[in-house]
């Protein structure tokens, strides 16, 4: 399954990039030859899905460094602003930094006056996290795959599949390997508003893979749930602390809160790069704030009176206490997540 499209595809001198933003209306791969026009891709969510834009920031560095090595000038400078630069597309999800932080590190290690020894070394760095991401993407598959029924429907919310990561997906890595292993798996879908990436771009991928779904509005879920209709959900995460508060796209919380009341598991898949244990809790975590348009506007036309005031959080935090389990790819965590996550991340 996913074999039909990639979300990114490195080239050795650019980055090419699904356009995230026509989907489904059109499938269009957008070609990225500077660290500017990929932190533009980032900020502006060509690219999007908290492992997705870790790994093209990996990517990002290696052509600021090709660029300057082009020019002939030293690397190590280019490469700092450009990971300042960034660093500044957007601050909720983790993994950004962790793949910046990474390729920093490997950075430090190399002589300053060694441009094209130093291009190589970065672009075997960027291509381990890409093919790493896939690999964990498929770990996290095979291990939350036995926490689903064997037959029901699951409720995901926003889009953590292909199109989030590398490859596979994270809750939809859940999905999808449960399905390959011959469990009968019905997906309801949220819309996941304002920028509607459930209803553009989960339904499009699970409808590529043919996994049966029903897209539904994000104010819909509560009468599916009191009907009995939901049997698990499945999310996936930008950000966990290290007491196992999740930040996700905002709705999640209240999905969560919904499942807790109907006695229904709440599921989240994460790779370890989104565990961020330097803090304590969720309330620490920067929650990005995007433009009033994505609200006011759908489709470039406005549905709202012009100069009404607008809050537009891309993101909340489901605290630890409504999480059943997180599917890592190194095996599954379950309460009290404090002293898991601690262990896991020895």
């Amino acid at each position: 399954m996913n074999g039909s499209f990639e979300t990114m595809r490195w080239e050795g001198n650019a980055l090419l990039l699904l356009d995230q933003r026509v989907l489904p209306a059109a499938e269009r791969m957008r070609r990225y030859a500077g660290a500017d026009g990929v932190a533009d891709a980032i900020r502006t969510m060509v690219v999007r899905g908290a492992p997705a834009i870790g790994v093209a920031a990996a990517f990002g560095l290696v052509l600021a460094v090709r660029a300057a090595r082009r020019k002939g000038g030293p690397w190590r400078p280019s490469f700092e602003e450009a990971a300042a630069l960034l660093a500044g597309t957007r601050p909720t999800a983790v993994n950004l930094f962790w793949a910046i932080g990474r390729m920093r590190k490997a950075a430090a290690a190399l002589p300053d006056g060694d441009p094209a020894g130093a291009l190589a070394r970065l672009e075997r760095e960027a291509v381990a996290i890409f093919d790493e991401d896939v690999a964990a993407n498929r770990s996290m598959g095979a291990h939350g795959a036995k926490l689903l029924p064997p037959k029901g429907n699951v409720l995901t919310h926003c889009n953590a599949g292909a199109l989030a990561t590398a490859g596979y997906g994270t809750a939809l890595g859940v999905i999808r390997a449960a399905v390959s292993a011959g469990r009968k798996i019905h997906v309801y879908v949220d819309e996941t508003r304002p920028f509607l990436q459930g209803a553009r771009l989960t339904a499009w991928e699970l409808m590529k893979d043919r996994i049966p779904c029903t897209l539904i509005t994000d104010n819909m879920s509560a009468s599916l749930f009191a009907a009995g209709r939901i049997d698990a959900v499945v999310v996936g995460a930008d950000r966990i602390a290290a007491n196992g508060d999740v930040a996700n796209k905002v709705g999640t919380y209240g999905v969560a809160v919904l499942a807790r009341v109907h006695k229904v598991p709440f599921y989240v898949a994460a790779p370890l790069s989104t565990i961020d244990p330097a803090l304590r809790t969720g309330a620490s975590i920067p929650i990005e704030e995007r433009d009033p348009s994505e609200v006011t506007h759908l489709a470039g036309r406005r549905v709202a009176p012009a100069g009404v005031a607008v809050f537009n959080p891309a993101f909340d935090v489901t605290p630890a206490r409504y999480v059943t389990a997180i599917v890592t790819e190194k095996g599954v965590l379950e309460p009290p997540y404090p002293g898991s996550i601690r262990k896991l991340l020895r």
